[in-house]
């Protein structure tokens, strides 16, 4: 009992990290690159301070909802390697499957949850008009859930 609870302690922390970086990425596209925050959006204050910027008045809800897509797909990317480079070094033990299978389904496994969290996000923002932080953190929960579960029980060996 007590391996699993240091090893979910572990897979914690390193989610932790892992989402520091997607938050880092997304926001920093989002309040930079292709402005989709609101100026009523919880994160913009603090992301006003760092030189971010609000979405156009202009723009929809519908658009902002893009936006907050693509920025979503580039901080997947590069906050999933990060997760796996922990997820390998700190975490599971390797060897369930060779290398090149081992990272083709934490990627897999790793993209069902951003479809899913990413399809929940999109809605929450498009049809419920629900602040893109607020939705994004919602995202965050569903891929959290998915993506342990996976990774334990299918991809490493426990």
């Amino acid at each position: 009992m007590k391996t699993l609870a240091v090893q979910f302690i572990k897979y914690a922390i390193s989610g932790v990290i892992a989402t520091g970086v997607h938050l880092v990425v997304f926001y920093g596209i989002t309040a930079g690159l292709w402005p989709a925050l609101t100026s009523n959006d919880p994160a913009y204050p603090v992301l006003r301070w760092l030189g971010g910027r609000a979405a156009p008045s202009a723009l929809t809800d519908g658009e902002r909802a893009v936006r907050a897509l693509a920025a979503n797909g580039v901080g997947f990317v590069i906050s999933n390697f990060a997760a796996y480079l922990l997820n390998i070094w700190w975490v599971f033990t390797r060897g369930r499957h060779r290398w090149w299978v081992e990272i083709g389904l934490f990627y897999a496994v790793a993209g069902v949850s951003l479809l899913a969290g990413s399809a929940l996000q999109t809605w929450l923002i498009a049809h419920a008009g629900v602040s893109t932080s607020t939705a994004f953190g919602a995202n965050v929960v569903v891929s959290l859930v998915l993506n342990y579960g996976m990774r334990k029980f299918v991809i490493f060996k426990g």
